[in-house]
C-alpha cells in the first residue's frame, strides 16, 4: 500500500479566502486539531509578510506536537540582494521550523513579466534558495508555481527548473496549477512527458478555478505523486484550493492508499466541521464525505432501496468519515421514509401499517399548508410523538404579544415582547416580558425567562439561526402564507423546528415553542407538573 503524504496549507494559503480570517489563537487551535487528525505537513504561515505568522512560529513551539511537521513558507530570494541579507530568507530561517516551503517562478512569462530578470538568474535565485535552505531546515520543499501553465507554454525552460530544483536538493518538487485553470487530462498528458525525469519525491498543488482541484491532484496521485498540499473544506484565494477532506477520503477509501489510520478518519467530518465553526462559517450541507446532506435521502424510492442494502443509493459507509444517514420527510416521502425515521427512534411498536398511512397522510397535508419537515427533523418528530401523547406537556402558552417602536430621531428600533404561560396545574399563569433585538429575538427571551424559572437546565440553549420564506405559490399576495425555520443549539447538539402561519410573528413562535419543547424533551426532562 502506497503511503500519501498530506499538507496542509489552510493556516496560510486557506486564510487568503474572502471570508476566512484566523487570530493568532485560532491557528495555534487549528494546528493542535490537524496534529491530532494526522496531518503530516502543516504549513503555518508566511512570517516575512506579517507580524502575526512569525509570532504563530514564536509560540507553536510550546504546543506539544506529536505527529506533524510544521512547515515555514516564503518565497526564494530577491534578485540583487545577497541571500544572507534577504529579509524573507531570514525569517524563514528564525521561524526555526521544522521544514521550509518556498515557492518560486518556473514559467518564462511570469519572470519576465513579474520579476523582470533573466531567466538564466531566475534558475540561479531557485538554486541558491534552496541550497542555502538546506544547511537549517530537516527538509525543503519547493512549490514550482503555474507550472502548468509554464510547461504549456515552454516546456524546454520548464524542464530546466525542474533540473536546477533536483540539483539544489529540494526534498520534495510540487507542481502547482495556481490559476486553478488546468484539466485531469491535461495533467495526466504532461506528468506521462515528463515520468523520465520527474523526481521520486513529488507532490502537487491545485487551485480549485476550474473546479477541478480534487481531480487534478488525484490525477497526479494515480501518475506517482507523494504529496498532496491543499486545505480543509477547500479554503483559498478566489474559488479556493483543492480540498483536502475529498482528497484524503477518496485517496483512501477509493484509491487504496494508506493517508490516515482508519479510527482518524472516522473523525474526518469533526475535523472539517470544527474548523468551519473556528472560521466563524455556517457547516457546508452538501460538502462531499462530511456535508449533513452527503448521506441524505429524500425520494420514497431511494429510501425504499438503501432500507434493503445502503450501497443502491450511496458510494460509502457514511460512519467511515465519521458521517451519518439521514432520510428526508417532504412532500416526496413515501411509506419508507417514514418507517425509516420510526425505526430510528425505536417506536415501531407505535405504528402498524394503517396508522403509518395515516401520518403519511397528514404529512402531506401539512405540507401542502406550507410545512417543509425535511430541514425540520425536530418537528418532524415532535407531530410523530405528538400522536400518541408521548412529549409532556412542559408548559402552556396562555397568549403573547409584541410591542414595535421606532424611534424616528436616532433611528433606533425597540422591540418588547410579553408572554403569559402556565407552567404547573396549580400555579396558575405568570406574565414574563423582555426587550431584544427585533420580534423574534424578544419572544425568545421573553419565552426563555419563564420557562427557564422551572427548567433551569435551558440556560445553555440558544439560537444559532432563523430563516423565512415567503410561499407565494400559495397565493394571497402579501397575505402569503409564511415558513419560519429555527436552528437551536444546547451544548454540542443543534437541531431545526419549523413553523407556517399567515403572519410571521405566529409562524416565529410557533417555531420557537417547538424548539424549546425538544430541548427539554431530548434531555429527557421531567415535567414539573403536567398541565
Amino acid at each position: 500500500m502506497s503511503y500519501l503524504s498530506i499538507f496542509d496549507t489552510s493556516l496560510r494559503d486557506g486564510s487568503q479566502a474572502e471570508h476566512v480570517s484566523f487570530s493568532l489563537n485560532d491557528k495555534l487551535l487549528i494546528t493542535k486539531l490537524l496534529d491530532d487528525f494526522g496531518i503530516d505537513y502543516i504549513e503555518g504561515g508566511w512570517p516575512g509578510s506579517n507580524p502575526k505568522d512569525f509570532e504563530y512560529f514564536q509560540r507553536v513551539k510550546n504546543s506539544n506536537i506529536k505527529h506533524s511537521l510544521i512547515t515555514v513558507f516564503s518565497s526564494t530570494k530577491r534578485a540583487g540582494v545577497k541571500i544572507e541579507d534577504d529579509a524573507n530568507i531570514t525569517a524563514t530561517i528564525k521561524s526555526e521550523a521544522d521544514v521550509a516551503c518556498i515557492f518560486g517562478k518556473s514559467w518564462d512569462f511570469h519572470v519576465e513579466t513579474a520579476l523582470r530578470i533573466s531567466l538564466a538568474e531566475n534558475c540561479e535565485l531557485i538554486f541558491d534558495s534552496i541550497s542555502h535552505l538546506k544547511k537549517y531546515f530537516k527538509e525543503v520543499i519547493f512549490d514550482m508555481e503555474h507550472f502548468f501553465d509554464a510547461y504549456k507554454n515552454n516546456p524546454d525552460y520548464t524542464k530546466k527548473v525542474m533540473e536546477v530544483v533536483k540539483q539544489a536538493g529540494a526534498d520534495y518538487l510540487v507542481l502547482c496549477d495556481t490559476n486553478g485553470g488546468a484539466m485531469p487530462w491535461e495533467v495526466e498528458e504532461i506528468l506521462d512527458e515528463l515520468k523520465p525525469i520527474m523526481p521520486e519525491k513529488f507532490g502537487i498543488h491545485a487551485h480549485n478555478d476550474g473546479e477541478m482541484g480534487v481531480a487534478n491532484s488525484l490525477v497526479a496521485v494515480r501518475k506517482g505523486a507523494k504529496m498532496v498540499q491543499g486545505t480543509i473544506n477547500g479554503f483559498g484565494e478566489r474559488c479556493g484550493n483543492a480540498n483536502l477532506i475529498s482528497i484524503m477520503a477518496n485517496a483512501q477509501l477509493k484509491m487504496g492508499m494508506k493517508v490516515i489510520g482508519k479510527a482518524q478518519l472516522k473523525k474526518l467530518t469533526h475535523l472539517g466541521n470544527t474548523i468551519l465553526e473556528i472560521a466563524n462559517l455556517k457547516e457546508i450541507d452538501d460538502q462531499p464525505f462530511i456535508g449533513k446532506s452527503a448521506f441524505a435521502h429524500k425520494g420514497g424510492v431511494h429510501v425504499s432501496a438503501i432500507l434493503r442494502n445502503p450501497k443502491t443509493y450511496e458510494h460509502i459507509d457514511p460512519a467511515l468519515v465519521g458521517n451519518a444517514r439521514r432520510v428526508l420527510v417532504s412532500d416526496l416521502s413515501g411509506y419508507s421514509n417514514i418507517k425509516y425515521k420510526i425505526d430510528k427512534w425505536n417506536l415501531a411498536d407505535k405504528f402498524d401499517d394503517a396508522s403509518l398511512k395515516k401520518a403519511l397522510i397528514e404529512l402531506k397535508k401539512l405540507e401542502n399548508r406550507g410545512y417543509a419537515f425535511e430541514a425540520a427533523d425536530a418537528s418532524f418528530e415532535l407531530f410523530l410523538l405528538g400522536r400518541f401523547n408521548l412529549v409532556p406537556d412542559y408548559f402552556k402558552v396562555i397568549s403573547y404579544r409584541v410591542i414595535n417602536e421606532k424611534l424616528v430621531a436616532s433611528n433606533d428600533a425597540e422591540s418588547l415582547a410579553t408572554v403569559k404561560l402556565q407552567v404547573t396545574k396549580d400555579g396558575g399563569s405568570a406574565l414574563y416580558s423582555s426587550e431584544g433585538n427585533g420580534p423574534v429575538d424578544s419572544l425568545f427571551l421573553a419565552l426563555k425567562k419563564g420557562i427557564s424559572v422551572y427548567y433551569p437546565q435551558l440556560a445553555d440553549y440558544r439560537l444559532v439561526d432563523y430563516k423565512v420564506r415567503i410561499l407565494e405559490q400559495l397565493g394571497r399576495g402579501s397575505e402569503a402564507t409564511v415558513r419560519v425555520l429555527i436552528e437551536s443549539k444546547a451544548l454540542d447538539k443543534t437541531w431545526t423546528t419549523v413553523g407556517v402561519s399567515f403572519d410571521i410573528i405566529g409562524a416565529s413562535f410557533a417555531g420557537l415553542v417547538d424548539s424549546l419543547i425538544y430541548q427539554l424533551f431530548k434531555s429527557k426532562t421531567t415535567p414539573t407538573n403536567n398541565i
